[in-house]
């Protein structure tokens, strides 16, 4: 198995045409292995959000290649695309996108249900088996409503991971959470990650970022910085000093 999960090779993304050309992104190169824990930073406009949608198989590059997991996957249709980020992918939206009238399991089940590879598995038990892993065995039949924004992002990496991803794509997933609450997401992302799962988390909060192994900084289209993270802040001991000091 390679030990690289995502590979561009000048990908350019351009909107419209003649004098409304936009470049969205401008000849990206971009190398994550296997096991890291990534974060993308850029204010609006940069091209991280465009840059999601492309490593996320949502939209196709104009020029350049992308390979991730082994898959060359630019030019692909939109059925082929389709199955690779049901096999491949697992996403994490700042608004969590839960089904509001579905308990915490049935929501975590949504992705196998629109597996096209035939394999057959108890999409149930891995559903309680996800939830378990991110701390929700106790809320398997609760309702996004009954659940508090934290847990409610706890479902969505459960439904994120369920299907065994190569990676976990997680856009602002603290947007709308507090310190607290964002701290305890990051902590588990951090728990994942030394599990061996590979994680790329778009923010604009450096609160946030100081959590990942690596950060990508954006600007105008094209990678500006790429640098390991020298002071990496440990979640789970910050969430236990915020404790501490709110005592």
């Amino acid at each position: 198995m390679s030990g690289i999960v995502i590979q561009t090779d000048k990908i350019t993304k351009t909107y419209g045409s003649g004098t409304n050309e936009v470049r969205a992104l401008r000849e990206v190169d971009l190398t994550v292995t296997r096991g890291e824990l990534l974060a993308v930073m850029g204010t609006s406009g940069s091209g991280k959000s465009t840059l999601m949608n492309m490593l996320g198989c949502l939209d196709t590059p104009t020029s350049g290649a992308y390979t991730l997991d082994g898959v060359r996957v630019d030019g692909l249709g939109k059925n082929e695309l389709a199955a690779v980020r049901n096999q491949k992918l697992g996403f994490v939206f700042q608004g969590f996108n839960l089904l509001p009238r579905t308990n915490a399991i049935e929501n975590v089940e949504l992705p196998m249900l629109y597996d096209r590879s035939g394999r057959k598995r108890d999409t149930r038990a891995l559903a309680v088996a996800a939830l378990e892993r991110v701390g929700l065995g106790a809320r398997l039949h609760h309702q996004p409503s009954e659940l508090s924004g934290g847990q409610q992002q706890r479902v969505a990496i459960a439904r994120a991971l369920v299907t065994e991803p190569a990676l976990v794509l997680a856009d602002e997933p603290t947007g709308n959470l507090d310190t607290r609450t964002s701290i305890e997401v990051m902590a588990l992302f951090q728990e994942l990650n030394a599990q061996g799962i590979t994680i790329i988390v778009v923010t604009h909060e450096p609160d946030v970022a100081v959590y990942a192994t690596r950060i990508v900084q954006m600007r105008d289209g094209q990678i500006c910085g790429d640098d390991p993270v020298s002071n990496r802040h440990d979640a789970a001991r910050d969430l236990k000093e915020l404790h501490r000091s709110a005592a």
